[in-house]
């Protein structure tokens, strides 16, 4: 290439014309892109609100066996083929697999036996890139090495996230977060059976430079080690929004919500059905069964009397717009519709774990759904006036919030925008808004300004969906439908087209 047709290429490239931009290279490490999973990829650059309409299906890949989770995917990874962008899928079976992101051919693949299917857990990219976890069928969280997928054995490997595999499952996606230099992984469950069964929910936190472990139990919390079957009298409280634990580095805590089971905390027990539990980053509370703060709703009773569980999603964090009188918050919903805005320094307004009650407010999800289970997400308008704003979508619609303050300073979600079109969790990258939901051909990939809802793209149909839900990194959005042989579709730019002028870039 000359040196004018190299001007020139760039040049086109900058101006946001038909060409693809070069794109800047990240991963997408986890479910919800960081370890807050705000779902807001903010390093793209390649596909923007300008473009986004020039989106074009790359490819529709079968895979081997049912998917229910979304793909995480890593950059210029080593392999025996050769550096390759990979997507890694796991399969309700157990099954994971490194897939090739240019054309989504399968590179190395491993399985699990044993214990329970289906598993719903998406994976998790070790902070260093050097390896890929993921939840098995037996009940378990193995480690691959992420070129390869030869899988380690040793140093506590494969660790043991419950002893109960028939009827406890990872329903939940697997989470990293470093904190103080040490970095951990997250893995949380739920029961396979519904409400019904001898489960607990827990969280497993794991420090992956040593390979120990801690446990916190919902339920019967003064047990720190995994409950064996008939080991506590109180079953329940699983952990399955699709994020898994949480991890804000504002306040340096993690965060799991609980669905249906018993809430005795508030009278000195140690059950902590739907309610959100505040630990320290390495899975520990504040002792005695403790966690270090707590938020569970009034009407916590009906909650679990009508299957109405809060823990059907993962808190959400948001950041507090300036002059706020409260620093750190959050925002919770789950099977109600509702959304309730938490103060993370004082969750129940108590100064203390156990308390009920005590939200910043509790509002309408706009477009609400009875049993909606689908994750909030979180975009910052840094291009804009800073605000922060919270997207929520569920069989009805989807719906934009924004996060203001009262004249007394006092944050208030605001109600901004909704649409009718039925909506997976959604994701934000580069200031565009991306989901899947109802299209005149079935279900399409749906792109639409933040702001106010407007649809900028839609796909070709994709398929039926459940709970999975999209990525966008490096220029590339990739989406798993829900077929019994799942479909890996992959959207991008159209390629770059270089220009030749036959008298030189002057010509």
């Amino acid at each position: 290439m000359t040196r004018s047709h190299a001007l020139l290429r760039t040049a086109l490239l900058a101006s946001g014309g038909l060409l693809a931009a070069d794109v800047f290279a990240t991963d997408w490490p986890q479910w919800g892109f960081e370890p807050a999973h705000s779902a807001n990829n903010t390093a793209e650059t390649a596909v923007s609100a300008a473009n986004v309409a020039q989106l074009e299906q790359k490819y529709a890949v079968t895979l081997t066996g049912r998917v229910n989770a979304a793909p995480v995917f890593a950059q210029g990874i080593s392999t025996a083929g050769g550096a390759k962008d990979l997507l890694f899928v796991t399969a309700q079976t157990g099954r994971i697999s490194a897939l090739d992101a240019a054309d989504g051919s399968v590179v190395w693949s491993m399985t699990t036996t044993g214990g329970h299917t289906p598993i719903e857990s998406s994976p998790a990219i070790d902070p260093d890139r050097q390896y890929v976890y993921s939840y098995g069928a037996d009940g378990k969280v193995h480690k691959y090495a992420i070129g390869s997928g030869t899988e380690v054995t040793s140093g506590g490997w494969p660790q043991t996230i419950t002893l109960k595999p028939g009827v406890e499952k990872g329903a939940s996606a697997l989470a990293t977060a470093v904190s103080g230099g040490v970095a951990r992984l997250y893995a949380v469950t739920n029961g396979y059976v519904g409400d019904g069964g001898d489960y607990q929910g827990h969280l497993v936190t794991i420090d992956l430079a040593t390979g120990t472990s801690r446990v916190f139990n919902s339920m019967c919390s003064t047990t720190t080690t995994l409950i064996p079957s008939n080991g506590c009298n109180s079953p329940q409280s699983g952990i399955w929004g699709r994020p898994g634990a949480v991890y804000d580095a504002g306040t340096d805590r993690v965060y799991i919500t609980t669905a249906n089971g018993e809430f005795n905390a508030n009278t000195g027990g140690h059950n902590w059905g739907d309610s959100v539990l505040a630990l320290h980053p390495d899975g520990t509370g504040a002792g005695a069964g403790l966690p270090l703060d707590s938020h569970t709703p009034t009407n916590y009773d009906q909650l679990d009397g009508s299957d109405i569980d809060l823990g059907s999603a993962s808190l959400s964090i948001l950041p507090a717009p300036a002059g706020s009188t409260v620093a750190h918050i959050g925002v919770q919903t789950g099977k109600d519709s509702m959304l309730h805005l938490i103060d993370l320094d004082d969750m129940s307004g108590t100064g203390a774990p156990g308390g009920v009650g005590g939200e910043i407010e509790v509002i309408d999800v706009p477009i609400s759904e009875f049993w909606m289970k689908t994750q909030s997400i979180v975009w910052v308008d840094t291009h804009g006036d800073g605000a922060a704003w919270v997207y929520v979508g569920n069989g009805n619609g989807i719906s934009g919030l924004k996060l203001t303050l009262t004249a007394s300073n006092v944050p208030h979600l605001q109600p901004t925008w909704q649409q009718n079109s039925d909506s997976t969790s959604a994701i934000v990258a580069n200031d565009v808004l991306y989901h899947a939901g109802s299209c005149a051909s079935g279900t399409c990939m749906l792109a639409r300004n933040p702001k106010t809802g407007a649809v900028l793209w839609t796909s070709p149909a994709i398929g039926s969906l459940k709970w999975g839900s999209p990525i966008l990194v490096d220029g590339a959005l990739y989406m798993i439908n829900y077929a019994s042989s799942a479909k890996l579709y992959k959207f991008a730019l159209p390629a770059p087209v270089d220009i030749i002028f036959a008298n030189g870039f002057d010509g």
